[in-house]
């Protein structure tokens, strides 16, 4: 069963050390004394944890989608020529990278700044895990 140390859960939770301190103070976040007498987070408590925990703005769009990974964000860059264009997205902490035509640029008023909604829909989804230390 993998664990995690609380500077570690904080990096995954996108918190501080004293915030999964506090939640592990509150009895929010159980945690149990490893080997070395350390304070670690089983990894499925933190992934429940995680999920109840989850939040993101609230999708601007009002349309009904088969598409469950939807990440709401700001676009940071627009790089177009006459028919491509890429368009980065920062969504909490995600960077998103989308390849579309110029024309989809412009007529959905695609700048630095503007709210936007990435859709993921694909069949391929590559999961990777760390490398094992020896």
């Amino acid at each position: 069963m993998p664990q995690f140390r609380i500077a570690d859960a904080a990096r995954l939770l996108g918190v501080s050390d004293d915030t999964v301190r506090r939640w592990v103070d509150a009895g929010t976040l159980p945690v149990r004394a490893d080997a070395s007498n350390r304070k670690v987070i089983d990894g499925a408590a933190l992934a429940a944890f995680a999920r109840e925990h989850a939040s993101a703005p609230p999708d601007p769009s009002d349309v009904q989608s088969s598409a469950r990974n939807r990440l709401v964000g700001l676009v940071t860059s627009v790089v177009a020529d006459r028919v491509m264009a890429q368009v980065e997205m920062q969504c909490g902490p995600h960077r998103i990278v989308s390849l579309m035509s110029s024309e989809a640029v412009r007529e959905m008023g695609l700048e630095p700044g503007a709210l936007a909604v990435a859709v993921i829909k694909s069949t391929t989804v590559v999961v990777e895990t760390p490398g094992a230390t020896a």
